[in-house]
């Protein structure tokens, strides 16, 4: 692949094709080798006399062409940008199942019990989609359209100690954040809370089902665009 012709493979890639047959193939495949060159420091593992592993930092200089590199078996006969977009499309969607599985009990269940086990995953997938709706809001400040895993987000926003406080017929709630990021989780409560307290007070004048979508139009508001939204048109009566 060193005289290989390198065509753009979209955000930041380059790759180019050619064809291969290993061992035990039955016929030769298209392989596309993608690579991106990376503009940023590395962390070397080096390890010295003594045999314990050092983490070490090195700085990529401009004349210092180093890539990181994907290789990809495809059947497909689409252009090489396409199959590369292809192929992160499917990485994003693989993303989702792996934090499904290792960060939140998918793995696997004990029983052989089938209802029970379809259940439990249900319970998991719903608990999984509540929480990353509740989650994106706190990523607003940052990256509000990446997904945050809960193997992060959990930390964040849940590892903080409360204590309530009675005191002349009032009940207050203190909460203790020690995170690095408890600023901006603490202004991102806050605002929050005042938006509940402004639902309740015009709740009243709502139904139902008229707050739930108000809720549902915060909590998704990178959505909808600025729209409202409505509920569904009521289905007709059985015949």
């Amino acid at each position: 692949m060193r005289d290989a012709e390198w065509t753009d493979a979209g955000q930041g890639w380059r790759g180019a094709e050619a064809s291969l047959r290993l061992s035990g193939w039955s016929r030769a495949r298209r392989v596309v080798v993608l690579r991106r060159r990376l503009a940023r420091d590395l962390a070397i593992e080096d390890r010295g006399e003594s045999g314990q592993p050092r983490l070490s930092f090195t700085e990529v200089q401009d004349d210092v062409r180093l890539y990181e590199y994907g290789v990809l078996v495809t059947s497909l006969d689409a252009e090489i940008l396409t199959i590369a977009a292809l192929y992160r499309d499917r990485a994003d969607c693989e993303n989702n199942f792996d934090e499904l599985k290792n960060h939140w009990g998918w793995g696997g269940f004990t029983t052989t019990d089938l209802k029970c086990c379809r259940i439990m995953a249900r319970m998991t997938a719903l608990v999984y989609d509540w929480w990353s709706i509740f989650a994106r809001p706190f990523r607003d400040r940052a990256e509000p359209d990446k997904h945050s895993e809960s193997i992060t987000s959990r930390p964040l926003l849940l590892n903080a100690p409360a204590r309530c406080i009675d005191h002349a017929r009032q009940r207050r709630l203190v909460i203790s954040h020690h995170h690095a990021e408890a600023g901006w989780v603490e202004r991102a409560c806050r605002n929050l809370a005042a938006f509940l307290h402004g639902l309740r007070l015009t709740a009243e004048q709502l139904t139902p089902t008229q707050r739930w979508y108000r809720i549902l139009k915060r909590a998704m508001r990178r959505y909808p665009h600025g729209r409202q939204l409505q509920p569904p048109d009521p289905l007709p009566a059985p015949a």
